[in-house]
């Protein structure tokens, strides 16, 4: 077993976000995302197979749903999203990195 750190080797200037796969095991994937002012490109929306679970660690960010609801996140804040519930992040702080943990898991 190797101990290892969420916020170890984090890039220090990123074009795009990050998405790096942390554990893959049966129905569960564990993901760390990094973000500094990206967003989903606009008309752009996830629809996916597997419901999410989103932790921001650092930063903050606001996802918006296909509904017309936003929410912000701020550091600790972390949200449900069911399989197929449309939604896109509309902001990720611009100022500093925002780092996720997004836990994605089959529905039965």
């Amino acid at each position: 077993m190797e101990i290892h750190n969420l916020f170890a080797h984090l890039p220090k200037a990123v074009n795009g976000e990050l998405f790096e796969d942390l554990l893959a095991a049966g129905p569960v994937r564990i993901e760390r995302i990094v973000s500094h002012g990206q967003v989903t490109p606009a008309g752009e929306w996830y629809n996916q197979e597997e419901g999410e679970w989103v932790l921001v660690l650092r930063g903050g960010a606001r996802i918006e749903f296909a509904d017309g609801t936003e929410v912000a996140l701020g550091e600790g804040d972390y949200l449900n999203i069911p399989a197929h519930v449309r939604h896109r992040v509309s902001w990720t702080d611009p100022e500093r990195q925002t780092v996720w943990l997004a836990v994605f898991y089959r529905q039965e």
